[in-house]
């Protein structure tokens, strides 16, 4: 499995979404750029990406996955 795989596969889900993927194989790193899914509780926001990737967790594709989450505006105070 490759970072821009899972980057398309989850923008494709998720409008108005931008990941950034770091890793390789089957560990990923996610910053996720949503102000929809920022201003959720942590668990919600994690619920939703892992109900995209759990074809793959559970098929081994996926091993581990981080998530964190930001806001547009805190995104770009970021870079």
């Amino acid at each position: 499995m490759q970072a821009l795989e899972v980057k398309s596969f989850l923008e494709g889900k998720l409008p108005n979404t931008e990941v950034a993927v770091e890793g390789e194989g089957c560990n990923f790193q996610l910053n996720v750029i949503s102000d929809e899914l920022a201003a959720l509780s942590p668990v919600k926001r994690q619920q939703q990406i892992y109900a995209h990737l759990s074809p793959w967790i559970a098929d081994g594709s996926i091993h581990a996955v981080t998530m964190k989450f930001f806001s547009r505006a805190a995104w770009a105070e970021r870079t």
